[in-house]
C-alpha cells in the first residue's frame, strides 16, 4: 500500500514492512556482514591455533577444536537473522528504537572482532598479558551480547531469543579465556 503525498510521490506508510526483495537483500547483507566478521577473526585463529595454542594449558572443559567452528557458524547465522528481524520491525517503530538496537549490535560485532587478535595473535608477543586483556574484551563482549538480547527482545521477541545461545557461548568462552589467562 502506498500513499500519495502533495507532491505526487508514492510513499510506503511507516508501519508497512519492506517488500520481499528488499527483505531478502537485507537478510543476505546481514549474513554477509556476520560471516565476514567470522572470516576475519578466523584468519588469526587458524594462523595461531597450531602454534602456541596447541601447546597451551587449556581448561579441562575445552571442547574439541572442530566444535568451535561448528558452533560459531550457527551463532553467526542466528545473530544475522536476529538483526534482520529487528531491521524488518524497524519500519514500524520510532527510529530511535531500532537504531539503538542496531548500534548495540554493531558494538557487539566490533568486540567480537577484537577478541581473536588479542587472544590468539598477541600472545606470542606479550604472553599472558594478552590473555588477560582478551579476558577484559570478552567480558565486554558478554555485556554487549546481553545488551543486544535486551534491545532486540524489546523489538522482536524472536530476535531476542535467537541471541540467547550467543550469550551462553560467550559466557562459556569467557571461562575458557579465564582459565588460559591464569594457567599460561
Amino acid at each position: 500500500m502506498h500513499l500519495k503525498t502533495e507532491q505526487g510521490v508514492n510513499r510506503r506508510p511507516a508501519s508497512a514492512p519492506p517488500g520481499p526483495g528488499r527483505q531478502a537483500a537485507a537478510l543476505l547483507c546481514f549474513l554477509a556482514v556476520s560471516h565476514g566478521v567470522s572470516f576475519v577473526a578466523s584468519l588469526v585463529i587458524i594462523e595461531n591455533a597450531g602454534g602456541w595454542y596447541a601447546a597451551a594449558d587449556k581448561a579441562p572443559w575445552t571442547p574439541p577444536g572442530w566444535a568451535f567452528g561448528a558452533v560459531w557458524t550457527v551463532l553467526y547465522t542466528t545473530m544475522a537473522v536476529a538483526a534482520w528481524l529487528v531491521w524488518r520491525r524497524g519500519a514500524g517503530l520510532p527510529s530511535g528504537s531500532s537504531r539503538g538496537a542496531m548500534t548495540v549490535y554493531g558494538v557487539l560485532l566490533l568486540v567480537n572482532l577484537a577478541w581473536a587478535p588479542l587472544f590468539f595473535g598477541m600472545y606470542p608477543m606479550f604472553g599472558s598479558a594478552a590473555l588477560w586483556l582478551a579476558l577484559l574484551i570478552i567480558a565486554a563482549h558478554a555485556v554487549a551480547a546481553a545488551a543486544t538480547v535486551v534491545r532486540f527482545g524489546l523489538i522482536s521477541r524472536a530476535a531476542g531469543l535467537l541471541m540467547l545461545p550467543y550469550v551462553s557461548w560467550i559466557v562459556f568462552s569467557l571461562t575458557l579465556n579465564a582459565y588460559a589467562a591464569a594457567s599460561n
